[in-house]
């Protein structure tokens, strides 16, 4: 699998389901059968990436919404999208890095 980049388009997989539970966010991965737990900006994070968008977007609106630093933000982001992806949770098109 390719490394997930600021050019990266994701998007939810069809692979999952999931619901809100007391402000956060309980998914079942269908092809892991995991359960997984988002809390916090995982939860925001999830809600932005319903439709397909770049993973630059995603960062340029976490940074307007939270009081961090954008290379801490852009590190954690990317991180983050890794771990889904590698459950299965998402979608993933490469881009070129910017």
């Amino acid at each position: 699998m390719s490394k997930i980049s600021r050019a990266s388009t994701v998007w939810r997989s069809p692979e999952q389901v999931f619901t809100h539970l007391d402000g956060e966010i309980v998914i079942l991965g269908l092809q892991s059968e995991a359960y997984f737990g988002l809390k916090g900006a995982g939860v925001r994070i999830w809600e932005l990436i319903q439709e397909p968008i770049t993973v630059q977007a995603v960062l340029e609106k976490l940074l307007e919404e939270y009081e961090v630093e954008r290379e801490r933000c852009e590190r954690d982001l990317l991180a983050f999208l890794d771990r889904l992806a590698d459950a299965g949770l998402i979608e993933v098109r490469d881009g070129q890095a910017t």
